[in-house]
Formats: C-alpha cells, structure tokens, sequence
C-alpha cells in the first residue's frame, strides 16, 4: 500500500449517545476532513455524525424482530452488512468501537470474504466492555477470542489497557490512543446562553455532561449540590444523553431543583462548553471521561472524583482539581472554593486549554490512528 494512499475505513460504534459514539463520529468526520474514505455500519446514525459530508457513507442495518428468537439478533446481520460493504468498496480497516457485538461481527464478517478481499480488523475498546461484560463469564471469554482474531487493538487511556490486562487476559499488544475533541465554533455567545439558561448576573454555571448511566453516580452529584454554599451562586446545567426524569425526581428531595437546568441531547454542546464556568463529575469509574476533555478545550476547568482515567486527563490542581471517590462534602468544598476564587479559577482554565490543545487536539491524535491503521495493514499485507 502506498503511504500516501487515501485509505477506505469502515467504522463501527454504537449509535447512543456516549464516549464511544462520538470517538467514533469525530474521528470519522476527521479522517473524511484528511481525505480519506469513510463507511459507517450500524442501525442507526450515530450521534453527531456529519450527514453531508461527500466522503462520509452510511449504511444501515436492518434488524429483523422474527417470532423465532426471543429477542432481536443484531450480530448477525450486522456481520454480514460489514462483509458487504467491505466487499462493494474493498475496505483497507474495519474499525470497531466496543468489542460487543462489534468485534465478533467483524470477525464473522472476514470468514464471508476471500482472504484477499478481508480488510484488517482494529478494535478499540471501552470501559463497559472490560471492566463490566469483561468480568461476566457470558461474554469475557468472547471477547478475548475476539481481540486475539483482531489485528489491533486499542484503548483511550493507559488505565483501561492495564483493565484489560486484569479482566480479560488478554496479552496482546494495545495501542494506547486517547480521546480528543475537534470544537465547533459556538453559535451563540456566552451572555446569550447564559440568560437561556436563566442564569442571573454573577451566578455561576457549573456544568454537567453525560449520559446518566448509573456509572456517572448521579445521585452523588445531587448530594454535592446539595451541599454547595452559598445556595444561591450558581446554578448546575446539566446536558443529558438519556431520559432525565430520574435526576428530576432524585433532585426534589434534596431540595436542589430549583438550582438545577436540564437540556436533553444536545449536539450543539460548544455553545454551553462556552458558557460554563466549573464542570462537575462523580462518576465511579470513567476509562478517560470525554465530558471533561470537552470542557478543558474551553477553558473550564473541572471538578471531579480521581477514578479510572480521569487523572491522565487532569493534573490535579493544575488544570482541573480532583479528589477521593465517594465525597460529595469534599466536592461541594473543592467546587465552593474555585468559585470564590476567579483568578484561580481562570488560571486553571488557561491551563486546562493547553493541556487539551498540547495533548488531546485532532491534529495531535487522528494522525495516530492513520499511522496504526498503516501500520497494521502493512504488517499484515
């Protein structure tokens, strides 16, 4: 293969709206941006995927709900969609973000194709697929045989690698490759969102992103609220991915609903990045944490719990502050703190927007994927 070559790259994420799918749809619509050609295989569009882009394809699944089976299969024809994309526009890399049920479809799908016609399989993984359905003896093994069948595998932080290592037993090479995040220029201005959002002159607006998944400990970050004093000089944005009727709920108890602001799934999340003076996190465990990513290249520094990879992202106390899990009184004091503090608090921001820019931009990481998925066809070519 020529080094210069545009390659041909099917991609493969689940469409819901978390870490992986928008990996997988920012470093599709990069790699499109860098000349390259690019398939996307799934049920559904995934989350912020560009539906215009002329070098961006999507092609659907169709899932069949026969009386047959007692639930829906998707493994199977989704191998065979893989197999005929890879086939009609003779794919160089089929890329699939979660190992279930992707990396098993892949491998289905190379079996469908004469050896000379299979694209290399890269597999990265992601935290729900080591550390939770790796543990479960129903998939764990699947999941090994389906990364020692893959050509590569990768994680976004050198925690999750390690994870694998434990959970699965994998020894195999992993390539480490984080997450990064390609901003959108806002389309609104700060003073705009901020009264959309109800925010009156001098409060501040700590900000929230994720899908509400039990994992993100929701119900910690309404305890710290809780306890933020003095009550009235903020207010929390929250930008869910999923159905926040149990956060409403969970919030009128602690008596903080009033201090809280629900957007549900946004994409235009650089308009609020843009607004926000102070993210906060609690989840128990995050392989990266791309939310905190998000805000780091805007400048807003955040607040969270030290688990799984979030300090390869922050350095504590330098552009964002961590503490131990399961505090939310630590938090509320780390969070009061940094607010009463402006100067502080905008130089860990400045910080935190050249931590993003030094280590985590597009321009620093998509290059890596190209040079492993070059990397790896010619190893195997």
């Amino acid at each position: 293969m020529s080094p210069d070559r545009p390659l041909r790259i099917g991609i493969t994420c689940h469409p819901s709206v978390g870490g992986s799918g928008i990996l997988a749809s920012e470093l599709g619509a990069e790699l499109a941006d860098r000349g390259h050609e690019i398939h996307f295989i799934s049920h559904a569009p995934p989350f912020r995927l560009p539906r215009s882009h002329p070098r961006i394809h999507f092609h659907p699944v169709k899932v069949n709900d026969y009386d047959l089976f007692k639930y829906p299969d998707y493994t199977l024809p989704l191998s065979v969609k893989m197999a005929e994309v890879s086939a009609a526009h003779r794919l160089d890399v089929l890329h699939v973000h979660y190992a279930v049920p992707h990396a098993t479809a892949a491998m289905l799908a190379q079996s469908m194709l004469p050896p000379a016609s299979r694209p290399r399989v890269i597999v990265t993984l992601h935290g729900t697929d080591v550390m939770l359905l790796g543990s479960d003896a129903g998939y764990g093994p699947a999941i090994r045989h389906a990364l020692e069948a893959a050509d590569g595998v990768t994680t976004v932080s050198q925690f999750l690698k390690g994870q694998v290592r434990r959970h699965l037993g994998y020894t195999g090479a992993v390539e480490v490759i984080p997450n990064f995040f390609a901003p959108q220029k806002p389309t609104r201005t700060r003073n705009e969102v901020r009264a959309e959002l109800g925010l009156a002159p001098g409060e501040a607006m700590l900000l929230h992103l994720s899908n509400l998944r039990p994992v993100k400990r929701i119900d910690l970050l309404l305890k710290t609220v809780a306890q933020i004093q003095p009550r009235h000089s903020f207010k929390l944005v929250i930008l869910a991915g999923g159905d926040s009727s149990a956060l409403t709920i969970g919030a009128a108890p602690l008596g903080v609903a009033d201090r809280i602001v629900i957007r549900e799934n946004v994409t235009a999340i650089e308009d609020y990045l843009n607004a926000a003076d102070l993210g906060l996190f609690t989840s128990e465990l995050e392989s990266f944490c791309l939310s905190i990513l998000e805000a780091m290249t805007f400048g807003c520094p955040s607040v969270a719990f030290a688990v799984g990879g979030i300090p390869e992202v922050v350095e504590s106390g330098q552009s964002g502050q961590l503490v131990p899990f399961g505090d939310p009184a630590a938090l509320a004091r780390t969070v009061e703190a940094l607010l009463a503090d402006p100067t502080r608090r905008s130089a860990m921001g400045t910080a935190a927007r050249e931590r993003a820019l030094m280590l985590f931009s597009a321009d620093r990481i998509v290059g890596r994927y190209v040079d492993f998925y070059r990397r790896v066809c010619g190893a195997k070519g």
